[in-house]
C-alpha cells in the first residue's frame, strides 16, 4: 500500500500576528504577488495542493503552486466576537477559560474540541487516499492535527508553537506518524 504523505504549511506572517490581534480575513504581510511560485519546485513530485478559504492561506499557497483547491476543513478555528481583537484587551478571565478549558468558547466561535474534531475528520479522510497533499493553513489546524497523530490530550493544544511557512510532514500508512526531516 502506497502511503498517504501530508505537509501541512503554516501560511505566510500577517500584519496582524505581528500586532497580537486575533486572526481575521486579512492577507499576509509581504509582497505576496511577487512571490508567487516562488517555492513551485520544493515538492517536485506531483502533488495535490489544498488551503484554507482566507486570503492568507490563498496567497501562501501561490507560493507553491497556481490554482490551489480550497478545503474548508482547513479553515482557521472560529474566534467570533474577539475576530481581529487585540488579544491584550480582552478579558482575561474569558482568555483564560479558552485556553484552559478545550469545550469552552466564550467568544462564540468553535471551542478547541470542535477545531479538533473537525480536522480529525479531515485527517480520517485522507488515509485511504495515497500520494502527497500539501495544505496550507493555519496554526491552530496544524495544531490539531498534531493532537490526532500523536493521540495527545486536548490540553497539549496550546503547548504547540506553529512559526509562519513551518512546515509539518505527516505520513499514513497503516498508522500516522509525524516525520522529522533534515534539510542539510
Amino acid at each position: 500500500m502506497q502511503a498517504t504523505r501530508l505537509t501541512l504549511i503554516c501560511h505566510a506572517l500577517t500584519p496582524f500576528q505581528k500586532q497580537g490581534r486575533f486572526p481575521d480575513d486579512e492577507s499576509v504581510a509581504m509582497d505576496w504577488q511577487a512571490a508567487a511560485q516562488s517555492l513551485s519546485g520544493r515538492y517536485p513530485k506531483k502533488i495535490c495542493l489544498l488551503c484554507g478559504p482566507e486570503a492568507r492561506t490563498r496567497q501562501t499557497a501561490g507560493f507553491f503552486g497556481a490554482d490551489p483547491q480550497i478545503e474548508h476543513a482547513l479553515r482557521d478555528g472560529d474566534v467570533g466576537c474577539w475576530r481581529g481583537q487585540d488579544i491584550g484587551q480582552l478579558d482575561s478571565e474569558l482568555l483564560l477559560e479558552w485556553t484552559t478549558d478545550s469545550h469552552s468558547a466564550p467568544h462564540g466561535g468553535e471551542s478547541v474540541e470542535q477545531i479538533c474534531t473537525r480536522v480529525g475528520r479531515w485527517m480520517k479522510s485522507l488515509e485511504p487516499q495515497p500520494g502527497h497533499v500539501v495544505a496550507v493553513t493555519h496554526p491552530f489546524v496544524i495544531r490539531a492535527a498534531l493532537l490526532y497523530v500523536m493521540q495527545l490530550p486536548l490540553s497539549m493544544f496550546y503547548r504547540i508553537d506553529v512559526e509562519p511557512l513551518s512546515a509539518t510532514e505527516l505520513r499514513f500508512n497503516t498508522v500516522w506518524r509525524l516525520r522529522l526531516e533534515t534539510h542539510a
